[in-house]
């Protein structure tokens, strides 16, 4: 046997074989929804296999990458920045989609930078974190790293896309509480945030921003206009019931009285098709892949890789609770999509990326003590 195909075979080994086979029912799901609701000009099917077959074969292309590379500060430094530039270019070349100005529009197909974001975001506080953690007590630490999420996030909410600007906050605060943030430090936060919050209500969010966290606590207030969304939403996973209406034959989706059900509710569409069996088999997946991840996480080879593998969790994990919790009307509608499910390109591929960079990592890691990490992480 060759060297080369010694190393083929090493890193094909290092792949996580049970998180990948674990995404593929979740991606199918979404396949399978967009294809049985397919109508008119309606080609969501064979777009998003174009997409998976660019975001496939980059998973695995990241898998065989070595990591180490990102722990440098100057790469860290040039990924910020390069972040910066990419949201700021959006207010001068960007395009407007349902109210927000977060696409480029590159005429074959459109990107949102907002998704590269996140991950660059989970780089740049895991090595941040991963060089502070002993003394992340120090409520500067805490300041300072909020500053490098704010600028992202004040950035996105003035393009409009007040959902990935959520995300945003989400992966920052996650991450602030892995890495042993103190009891009152944590009580800092919270009022930190909601005085953030008021702020942002009364000078940034736009009146149609407004109205979708207003129509969340009064749904049926005005059910044929703000709230139509939420209210055909949980319509539509009610009419699944236990064992769903089949494939083809979800009624609020075919009839288009669901809208966006290849995005923000696709899975209400799913339920309707499939039923509550059919979510509990989907949500097992869901389980499956982030266990795996943290199983990945916590044998990372320094603190970098386990913060890095702990964040993708947290997005993953955000995306999944409020693209659920808008689609069962418990969370206002805003725009979210469902990791591996939803159409859409640039999630995909950065979701694909983000855990072929994991698998990159698994190369190099080694066993962690789980007394260690309970010390380090989470300050037991």
């Amino acid at each position: 046997m060759t060297l080369g195909s010694s190393n083929i075979l090493k890193a094909v080994s290092g792949i996580d074989w049970i998180l990948f086979v674990a995404i593929i029912p979740i991606v199918l799901a979404g396949l399978f929804t967009m294809n049985s609701f397919s109508v008119g000009n309606n080609d969501f099917f064979s777009k998003q296999l174009i997409w998976l077959s660019i975001s496939v074969p980059l998973f695995f292309i990241f898998s065989f990458i070595d990591f180490k590379f990102l722990r440098r500060t100057s790469v860290i430094v040039w990924l910020f920045m390069f972040a910066v530039a990419l949201l700021s270019m959006l207010f001068i070349v960007g395009s407007v989609y349902q109210g927000s100005q977060s696409w480029f529009n590159l005429g074959v197909f459109s990107f949102q930078p907002a998704e590269l974001v996140k991950l660059i975001l989970i780089i740049v506080l895991a090595k941040y974190f991963s060089r502070r953690h002993i003394e992340i007590k120090n409520i500067r630490h805490i300041i300072v790293s909020g500053v490098y999420a704010a600028i992202f996030f004040l950035l996105i909410l003035a393009q409009g896309d007040f959902g990935s600007a959520l995300i945003i906050g989400a992966i920052w605060f996650g991450m602030v509480l892995v890495s042993g943030i103190s009891k009152k430090h944590l009580l800092l936060v919270f009022a930190v945030g909601a005085l953030s919050f008021g702020v942002i209500w009364t000078m940034v969010l736009q009146p149609y921003q407004k109205t979708r966290i207003v129509s969340f606590l009064h749904p049926l207030q005005d059910i044929r206009g703000a709230g139509y969304n939420a209210y055909q939403s949980t319509i539509t996973v009610g009419s699944g019931q236990l064992m769903g209406k089949g494939l083809g034959f979800g009624s609020q989706s075919r009839l288009q009285f669901l809208p966006e059900y290849q995005t923000d509710f696709i899975f209400a569409a799913f339920a309707e098709e499939w039923g509550f069996i059919g979510v509990l088999f989907i949500f097992l997946f869901y389980v499956i892949v982030v266990w795996r991840i943290l199983n990945n996480a916590l044998h990372g080879a320094t603190n970098f890789e386990i913060l890095f593998g702990i964040g993708l969790v947290i997005m993953f994990m955000s995306h999944f609770i409020i693209h659920v919790g808008m689609n069962i009307g418990l969370l206002p509608v805003t725009g979210i999509t469902i990791p591996f499910m939803s159409y859409g390109g640039t999630h995909l591929i950065v979701a694909f990326a983000g855990l072929g960079i994991l698998m990159g990592m698994r190369r190099y890691a080694k066993a962690a003590h789980k007394d260690v990490m309970k010390n380090e992480f989470l300050g037991i």
